[in-house]
Order: structure tokens, then C-alpha cells, then sequence
């Protein structure tokens, strides 16, 4: 059997030892660093170490030892032309079958709180990725293994066909270069932070997404789905999944409206989402069940397989309230043992146990076919804010502008056009999502199921005339808040003068496309 050369040079050692020897009994010569020729050499594997086949030593605490001719020549030789094998031959340069790295730890580095910058720059690996790119490019002809995951096919085929297959070294290949520019982006990212330059539009995104998560299906049955995190986030952004079906990809959509609306709100408060837009929306100052009811009462028809977000945790009693309609997904910070035990009975639903208020909003990425979109995200509305001015004679009343400030939180997650109407407690109406701002007007008052004699009214972008105004005063809408800021304000503030609507202006706009 002729010779066969891997070198092998891991910062994870799980189960390299073993694969070493499955190597070494089909023929391979093993070439190791460092910690990793220790581990080998501990568990009985013969080794050479790296110094002794580049007859020169690790410098400078070992940042340089792999960066040798010896070494990347021994990858990089195309094997099919005869000027390269003999270049090989003049040099002593043995060929390497296989390239066995995974990476200095960086990521798990950086996330440890107030680690040093000095030792996260020592954990970025340069020789690893190094040895990584250049078996990948030459993988016509060497073995590139970056993952203990893979080492069980890869001596399995090799014990079975005498050497690894092509389509096998080709997709370890693109699991390498998918690695490498994993961790540069990691790196990447924590120097931006770091350096402190302007991150909200870089001139680059380096956005390494991980860990798919299969879901059940996409937007529709027939599209495939799934979901990926952001380097440091939380698997499923910190929820857990307690109990039933896989989740869509609609769901995680619905999912994420559901928390961002939620997390507006300090006191009890519950939400209830149909495709993005909320159909309802209640709150109380103590009762979680009281606003849950609120909320309901606020479109039941529409709530009928909706997503329920609460921001407090579900105990028994609120949990038999829930239990009597049919939602698709409830979150909520927790759910305590008997609530967990009654909503069991319903298999097919899912609870999901995350605290709304602790999800950081992230910055906005969104694909178009004429390039991609990056925004940030639309910040939490103040409880106070001063900005805000009385565009009319006439104030808002206490309880108005009580019920306005909730009403501009609620709107602010609505599709645009966006019109709410409701009262401080719960939503009455919902018009989302039209082309017109007169007909969101007209639909959420079709849609009320309050008494809109003196209840308020949001609306996310200004009037550009007087006619939803109009309409919603007509219905009877006594205030209105809107940020202001059309060619036809003043005819809008006349308008509402002439009808006794208090309005405010809020110089803020909330699209939502």
C-alpha cells in the first residue's frame, strides 16, 4: 500500500482520535500540531509533527506553523500534470491526500461577557482557514474534513472504496468555503462593533445564517421553508417550542408581528394576529384575563385561527379562557403546569414560551429582484413624547389622549394604509393594508365592533385630504392622532375643527409595506 498523507489540526477534538486510526489502517500517514499531535499521540495514534516534516519549528507562539511549502504544496500540486509532480519531486514535497481542521474557537470566545479584546484577536485562526480554502480548491484531488460531524462517512467510503468519491470531496468542499466565510463574517462583525464605525448601512452585509431549521411548509403547502439564525442569536431567538405541530413559515411571520405588538405594552396586554396585522389588541391594568377578552371581543370572527400573544404567564384560569377557541400558536413569557396539562388536550396547537419584552428587534433584510433591502427597524413608541403637538382647538381629553397613545402603538404594526379605531382599553376596528387611506377609514368602521361615539382614532401616515376624517367623524371618532405632514394639513385641521375632533400630530410616520 503506497503512501498516504492527511494532516490533521483541530481546536475540537471530539472524536479525532478515532478517526486517525481508521486512517492510519487504511495506509495514511498522519501529519499533526500542537494539542492535536498530544491528543493523537495520548491515544496511541502514530503522528509526525509538523515541525519535522517542514524542518522548521513553531514561531512565534505558534501562530506560524503550518504556513510552509511543504505543506501547502502538498495540497495544492495538480496531480494530472506532469510539470507539477515533478516539481514535487525536485522540492520533497509528499503529497496530501487529506486535510483534517477545524477552527480556533472565536465565536465561542467573543461570547463570553467582557472578554479582552486582546484574546479574541489570539482565537482568530489563520492557518486553519489557510489549510481549509486550499484543500477545497484542490478537492479534484485531496479531502477536505472542517466538521467531526463528517469523519464517519468519509473513513466509512474510504474502508469501502479505498479512497473518498468525487461527489463526496466536492461537497465537503463547499462545506469548507461555507465555513471559512462563516467565521470571517463572525470576525467581521465583532470588529465593526469594536471599531465603532457606523453600522446602521454598511457598505458590505456579512450576515452568517445558520442551523435550518426544516419548517412544515413555506407561505404555501407546496414551497419549501426554513429557518436560519443570526451568529449570537438564541436558537429560535430564545422561544421554546412546549407542544404541538412543526411550525410554517407563516406561523414564524405571524410569530414575530405577534411579539413585536406585545412588547409595545408594559401592563397586562394580549394580541391576536391574522396574517401579520392584529384583529385584536386589549389590555388592563391587572387582569390578563380581562384584557385577553378585550382583545377577543375585538374581532372574534378574524381571531379564528389566529396567533395569541400575552405578556405575562398563562395560569390555569387563563389558560380554560384561551382553551375555548382555536387559535393556531399562544406565546407567552410561561405557562404554568395545569395550563400546560389543559391545553395538552389540544395536540395539534402550539405554545411557545418566550418573554416578548426580552426580544431585541434586529435590522431588516428583505430580497427584491432589483437588489437587497436593509432598514432598521422602526423603534418602540415612548411613553411620553414631546414631539408631539395639538394641531386643533380643541385638546384631547384625558381618557382621549390615554386612548391615542395606544391606539399609535398599535398602528404603528398594522400594513399600510393603516387606520385603527378604538377606545384606551381594546382595538374597536382594523382597516389594513388598503390602497386608499379613506377606504382603511371605511373599513375599520365596518369592521368596529365597539360603540364609536366618542372613541379615537390612529392612522399611520397623514390624510392627504379631509375625507377620512370626515368618514370617521361622521361614525362618530372624536380625536385622531396622525403624523402630520401633507400639502393639505390645514385643510385636514379645518376640517376637524369644524367637526370638534381633537387631533394631534406626531411629526413620526409608521409605514408598514
Amino acid at each position: 500500500m503506497s503512501l498516504r498523507r492527511a494532516i490533521i489540526s483541530v481546536s475540537d477534538k471530539t472524536g479525532v482520535a478515532d478517526f486517525a486510526k481508521r486512517l492510519v489502517a487504511q495506509g495514511f500517514q498522519i501529519v499533526s500540531t500542537g494539542g492535536t499531535f498530544k491528543e493523537l499521540t495520548k491515544a496511541g495514534v502514530e503522528a509526525i509533527y509538523i515541525s519535522d516534516l517542514t524542518e522548521h519549528p513553531e514561531v512565534f507562539d505558534g501562530r506560524v506553523k503550518t504556513l510552509h511549502p511543504k505543506v501547502h504544496g502538498g495540497i495544492l500540486l495538480n496531480r494530472e500534470l506532469p510539470s507539477h509532480v515533478e516539481e514535487a519531486k525536485n522540492n520533497d514535497i509528499t503529497p496530501i491526500e487529506m486535510v483534517v481542521v477545524n477552527l480556533y474557537p472565536f465565536e465561542a470566545t467573543i461570547a463570553q461577557e467582557n472578554v479582552a479584546f486582546s484574546d479574541a484577536i489570539e482565537q482568530i485562526d489563520i492557518g486553519g482557514p489557510t489549510l481549509l480554502r486550499a484543500a477545497a480548491k484542490n478537492h479534484a484531488h485531496v479531502t477536505v474534513v472542517c466538521d467531526p460531524k463528517d469523519y464517519g462517512r468519509v473513513a466509512d467510503e474510504i474502508e469501502k472504496e479505498e479512497e473518498n468519491s468525487k461527489e463526496l470531496r466536492s461537497l465537503l468542499a463547499l462545506k469548507a468555503f461555507r465555513h471559512t466565510a462563516s467565521y470571517d463574517a463572525v470576525i467581521c462583525q465583532y470588529l465593526n462593533r469594536a471599531f465603532k464605525p457606523d453600522l446602521s448601512l454598511p457598505e458590505e452585509i456579512h450576515e452568517p445564517l445558520r442551523g435550518a431549521i426544516p419548517l412544515r411548509y413555506g407561505e404555501n403547502p407546496h414551497q419549501k421553508a426554513a429557518l436560519y439564525q443570526r451568529v449570537g442569536e438564541k436558537p429560535f431567538g430564545g422561544a421554546n417550542v412546549l407542544q404541538g405541530k412543526a411550525l410554517s413559515y407563516n406561523n414564524i411571520i405571524d410569530l414575530d408581528a405577534t411579539t413585536a405588538i406585545v412588547a409595545e405594552f408594559t401592563g397586562p396586554a394580549v394580541v391576536i394576529v391574522k396574517h401579520t396585522n392584529p384583529c385584536g389588541v386589549g389590555r388592563h391594568k391587572t387582569s390578563l384575563i380581562k384584557a385577553y377578552k378585550r382583545a377577543l371581543k375585538a374581532d372574534p370572527i378574524s381571531a379564528f385561527g389566529g396567533i395569541v400573544a400575552l405578556n405575562r404567564p398563562v395560569t390555569l384560569k387563563t389558560a380554560k379562557a384561551l382553551y375555548k377557541h382555536f387559535f393556531e400558536v399562544i406565546v407567552a413569557p410561561s405557562f404554568d403546569k395545569k395550563a400546560r396539562t389543559l391545553f395538552a388536550k389540544k395536540k395539534n396547537l402550539r405554545l411557545v414560551e418566550v418573554d416578548p419584552a426580552s426580544m431585541k428587534a434586529p435590522q431588516i433584510l428583505r430580497p427584491t429582484r432589483f437588489g437587497t433591502l436593509l432598514q432598521t427597524p422602526d423603534p418602540k413608541i415612548d411613553e411620553q413624547d414631546e414631539e408631539w403637538i395639538v394641531a386643533t382647538k380643541r385638546a384631547p381629553t384625558k381618557d382621549e389622549t390615554i386612548a391615542l397613545r395606544f391606539l399609535w402603538r398599535v398602528t404603528k404594526h398594522v400594513k399600510s394604509n393603516a387606520i385603527v379605531l378604538g377606545s384606551h382599553r381594546r382595538t374597536f376596528g382594523v382597516g389594513a393594508g388598503q390602497m386608499s387611506r379613506v377606504d382603511a377609514a371605511k373599513l375599520a368602521i365596518e369592521k368596529s365592533t365597539g360603540k364609536l361615539k366618542g372613541a379615537s382614532m390612529a392612522s399611520d401616515a397623514f390624510f392627504p385630504f379631509a375625507d377620512g376624517l370626515e368618514v370617521a367623524a361622521k361614525a362618530g371618532i372624536t380625536a385622531v392622532i396622525q403624523p402630520g405632514g401633507s400639502r393639505r394639513d390645514q385643510e385636514v385641521i379645518d376640517a376637524a375643527n369644524a367637526l370638534n375632533v381633537a387631533m394631534i400630530f406626531t411629526k413620526t410616520r409608521h409605514f408598514k409595506h
